[in-house]
């Protein structure tokens, strides 16, 4: 009852702390939503009610939302303090970083509650970078009058775009509006990072419907400086709109599609070709464009459009890509074209692409063509057979585990895919072994992966083991397990010794400081 009472003593204390704020008070904006709600939706918007433009400020002791308190972790109190030292703004935030002004305008409100020193309020009104992200509104407000005539705050002033305040926000959309006339390009390219970054919060729409409304007027230059950004967002939003404008043939979407610096930029371009090849008949250009693009997506898109283009009879070409996904849309056109992949890579054996091709299109019963390249005498045709046989799932330790001694780096890799679902079954003895200095650091990584797949006692000998590596790959994973590893655990419910433990924590010693060694120690009883 004692404890229920205190639970209920200090709810109260809590509900009396936040009192309701009526929406149709005085110090309330338009469409305010009362107490606990209000601060929510100011929260989403990313400044507090208590900063409106015809409310006070904020009381003595208040405490952003939580949002605001992550975002400023990130830095934004830290630039803040810096501005009011006297830095430049130019030089604190990174230009190229369209979330840097975001995180400055919240660590600003955050600053005099962060470190609890509400003086700093009146500190932040002296500088209009920091008065422009003030907790009050009105200092807000006040401050956009003489940041109309300084491009370089026109950063803050599209943050007050979203501002919760309503006053404050109308100021700073006549600002941005001004200053898109003055220089459209400019504003445009400087400013659509940030814009896009602010279109979530419940203000944010406006500027992002009004950025777009602009760009998908004429003249269009400037989308040409967005489509180039450095920004992956706005990268992907001038694309849209330029293909929503029909500004590019297929040829010059095929050639963005290879340009692009990202995948899902690359897609919409090269679908983007397509359906204007679909709209418009083939065009042999942009097939070979496609064809010769680094990106296997885009190379699967060309394969696929030889059809339409009348070009079935190039797909045998395409059998040996060294990416799967072409290597599968190749076969199926051979299919559509009455061909039979199986006959091609049969004939093009022992090229590694056609042993690979060859297994994606077989049955498992015929994994004995692969075995009999498991001696081939080229590393790059032994590697492929290892990789077919998992594909086909009819790897056998047996034959595969000698394999992790193989000279070749590329076959000891693909050996050790292939048995990680036969771990537990490899004898640990031959996988330890194998991690003496004496043998190739590819035979030692192979070995340890699969180790490490097998887990238990056996992993944490070959760990202490490996402390003393050549390879410095090796020695660093080797300490990070240590570390992390579970003392206690082995000894209890993995069949440790107690005498073996404490040898190799002992061995271990230099991994840990002189606390943590005590402690594993004392959790294995070795004390006293």
């Amino acid at each position: 009852m004692g404890y229920a009472k205190e639970l209920l003593a200090g709810l109260d204390r809590l509900l009396r702390r936040v009192p309701a704020e009526p929406a149709s008070s005085p110090t309330a904006p338009p469409g305010a939503v009362p107490g606990l709600a209000g601060r929510a939706e100011a929260g989403r918007d990313g400044s507090e009610p208590a900063g409106s433009a015809s409310s006070p400020t904020a009381p003595p002791g208040a405490v952003p939302g939580r949002a605001g308190r992550a975002e400023a972790g990130r830095g934004g109190s830290e630039a803040a303090e810096r501005v009011l030292a006297g830095e430049p703004v130019e030089q604190v935030l990174d230009p190229a970083d369209p979330a840097a002004w975001i995180e400055f305008d919240a660590g600003v409100r955050d600053l005099p509650w962060r470190y609890g020193r509400p003086a700093l309020g009146a500190q932040l009104r002296e500088r209009p970078e920091t008065a422009l992200c003030h907790p009050d509104g009105r200092v807000r407000q006040q401050a956009l009058t003489a940041a109309a005539a300084e491009p370089r705050l026109l950063p803050a002033v599209v943050i007050r775009c979203a501002d919760w305040a309503e006053p404050v926000r109308n100021q700073a959309r006549r600002i941005l509006r001004a200053a898109l006339e003055e220089d459209r390009a400019g504003t445009l390219a400087a400013l659509t990072p940030l814009v896009l970054r602010l279109g979530e919060r419940v203000h944010g729409a406006w500027a992002l419907d009004f950025f777009e409304q602009d760009l998908r007027t004429a003249p269009y230059e400037p989308l040409a400086a967005l489509r180039d950004s450095s920004d992956r967002k706005t990268r992907r939003f001038a694309a849209r709109i330029t293909l929503d404008l029909g500004l590019f043939d297929a040829r010059e979407a095929a050639r963005q599609a290879v340009a692009a610096p990202d995948p899902a930029m690359q897609q919409l371009w090269a679908n983007a070709a397509l359906a204007a090849m679909a709209a418009d008949g083939p065009d042999d250009l942009v097939v070979d464009t496609l064809l010769a693009a680094r990106s296997t997506r885009l190379r699967a898109a060309g394969v696929t459009a030889l059809r339409r283009a009348g070009r079935s009879g190039e797909a045998a070409g395409h059998l040996l890509d060294r990416a799967a996904p072409v290597r599968a849309c190749a076969r199926w056109l051979l299919r559509q074209d009455g061909g039979d992949p199986r006959a091609c890579y049969l004939d093009l054996l022992p090229h590694p692409e056609a042993v690979l091709g060859l297994a994606e299109c077989t049955q498992r019963g015929e994994a004995g063509l692969l075995r009999e390249l498991l001696t081939h005498p080229e590393g790059e045709v032994r590697a492929a057979a290892v990789t077919g046989l998992h594909l086909l799932e009819a790897a056998l330790p047996a034959e595969l585990g000698p394999l992790l001694d193989d000279p070749s780096p590329a076959v000891a890799r693909a050996t050790e895919r292939a048995l990680r679902t036969w771990a537990d079954r490899l004898p640990a003895g031959e996988l330890t072994a194998r991690l003496a200095p004496d043998r190739p650091a590819h035979t030692r990584r192979a070995a340890f992966r699969l180790l490490r797949v097998q887990g238990g006692m056996p992993l944490l000998r070959a760990t202490v083991l490996l402390l003393d590596d050549p390879e410095r790959q090796l020695r660093e994973r080797a300490v990070a397990d240590l570390r992390c590893w579970d003392w206690q655990y082995s000894l209890r419910y993995e069949g440790g010794d107690r005498r073996e433990l404490a040898e190799l924590l002992h061995r271990s010693a230099a991994v840990f400081d002189a606390y943590e060694l005590e402690l594993r120690r004392s959790r294995l009883g070795l004390t006293g």
